[in-house]
């Protein structure tokens, strides 16, 4: 009986738009070219850094936006933007009625002191295409008023013309980098807390339904 499930599983899983999306990316050359917007739904944008030495505390900012102007034909032409709202970092510290360590982080001037500089923004300036799916997306990063360059690794992990759910152009990327926090000017408990961030991004874009 549970052989028997297992095959019509299997099957049913072998039949879906799941197992299809796998198999049948659209060419890159192919995707459609312009504006495709973050879908939010599924994406994230994590941070590590050495606490103590002890481990990698890992955090993430919640609300962020960002869009990518393709050039499928020259990927070299291609553009990349994000903002982010440092009011929306996230810990797993647990707030409690004498400490909410979320919104220090978010609002204190030793940290990212979000008062004053309410966004943190990359603007592309070069796309890089290092092999079949990879890419350094280089640009500048505006983080406490500081604009310094910043270089993203990329992976490209497929896209579809029309993907099989939403029924829109679609790209899928991760992404990843290392910062030094005090070129920016945050310097609080270096070197106790790290000065290298590792930031990793894993987020889809899709471009809207014309009309």
């Amino acid at each position: 009986m549970l052989k028997k499930s297992a095959a019509v599983a299997g099957l049913l899983f072998a039949l879906s738009p799941f197992a299809a999306s796998a198999q049948e990316f659209t060419p890159f050359a192919e995707l459609p070219a312009g504006v495709y917007h973050v879908d939010k739904s599924h994406a994230s944008l994590i941070w590590k850094v050495s606490h103590a030495g002890l481990s990698n505390y890992t955090a993430r900012f919640k609300s962020f936006d960002a869009t990518v102007n393709l050039d499928p034909k020259d990927v070299t032409k291609s553009s990349v933007t994000a903002t982010i709202d440092p009011t929306s970092v996230e810990t797993d510290y647990v707030a409690t009625a004498e400490k909410d360590f979320n919104k220090n982080l978010a609002t204190q001037e030793q940290w990212f002191n979000a008062g004053k500089f309410p966004t943190i923004t990359f603007k592309s300036t070069k796309v890089e295409k290092t092999g079949e799916n990879t890419g350094k997306v280089h640009g500048d990063l505006t983080f406490l008023g500081v604009t310094k360059p910043a270089v993203l690794d990329v992976t490209f992990n497929g896209g579809f013309a029309e993907q099989p759910f939403s029924k829109l152009p679609t790209l899928g990327f991760s992404g990843k980098t290392v910062i030094k926090r005090s070129d920016w000017g945050l310097t609080t408990y270096v070197p106790m807390i790290g000065d290298d961030v590792t930031i990793e991004i894993e987020a889809e874009f899709n471009q809207p339904k014309k009309g």
